[in-house]
């Protein structure tokens, strides 16, 4: 994993909460050096994508997804990949949008009620926090992006709406029937990593290289891949237009190569 990568295989746009858009995404993968890239917003698939697999001014775009799905004792998120949307995935993003966007009108109300501040945003497809904070921070309120988090839309902010999330079970259910390739994201982010990991036995693959915040166990890695036989993704998850700065190549881009295509032709 000591050579740059090729692929990243991780990242948002607009259509969820990030800010590329399939115009500005081959020129911010060619400042990356990377030939290909995997566009998985939160709980839908970008629309602009017409297949699992094309070809964007040279920048091969694989269709994804993150799932965010919800264990019994916490929620850890799932990476698909080559997605073709079976109707009961089709259905599940649906619903996940509507809870989306129901869920932001209520975060937005409360704190234009409490900050006595007009956001100027509405609830849409693909809203998440970081839509609201930035909002926030572009307001006359005086709150940036994170102390808008830490003191009002955080987890425990009192302005803080839960929202609906797909059983983990029924969400690895979806995913594998829709996608050529179903991994688990950063598994060293959670509270619990060994909990996510022992999801990894009905997985395609795991995520590894990744900007973590967190330390990360690499023997305990290698342990969950080898005895699961797993293949390796890895990725940026670029909410910004720096790509590149996690992602395989060699080896374990080969192996998440041929898989795809198998499973998309």
């Amino acid at each position: 994993m000591g050579t740059a990568p090729v692929a990243d295989l991780h990242l948002h746009t607009t259509a969820s909460d990030g800010v590329l858009t399939m115009a500005t995404l081959p020129a911010a993968a060619r400042r990356a050096g990377v030939d290909w890239v995997a566009v998985t917003d939160h709980d839908i698939v970008h629309p602009a994508l017409s297949a699992p697999v094309t070809d964007h001014d040279g920048l091969t775009v694989v269709r994804g997804i993150e799932l965010r799905v919800d264990t019994g004792d916490g929620r850890v998120d799932l990476l698909g990949y080559g997605v073709d949307p079976t109707p009961e995935l089709a259905a599940e993003l649906d619903r996940l949008q509507a809870d989306r966007r129901e869920r932001g009108r209520g975060i937005i109300d409360r704190v234009e009620s409490r900050l006595d501040v007009d956001l100027g945003i509405e609830p849409h497809s693909g809203i998440g926090r970081p839509h609201i904070a930035r909002a926030i921070a572009d307001s006359d309120a005086p709150y940036d992006v994170d102390r808008a988090f830490a003191e009002l839309i955080g987890d425990d902010g009192p302005c803080y709406v839960p929202r609906s999330v797909t059983p983990v079970d029924r969400g690895i259910e979806l995913l594998s029937a829709s996608c050529a390739v179903v991994s688990l994201a950063h598994p060293f982010r959670y509270p619990d990593p060994e909990a996510a990991l022992e999801l990894a036995a009905d997985l395609d693959a795991i995520e590894g290289p990744y900007p973590y915040d967190r330390p990360v166990d690499t023997d305990r890695l290698d342990e969950v891949r080898e005895r699961h036989d797993l293949l390796v993704t890895g990725g940026s998850d670029a909410h910004d237009e720096r790509l590149g700065r996690a992602g395989i190549s060699g080896a374990a881009f080969d192996r998440f190569r041929r898989r795809l295509a198998r499973a998309v032709g």
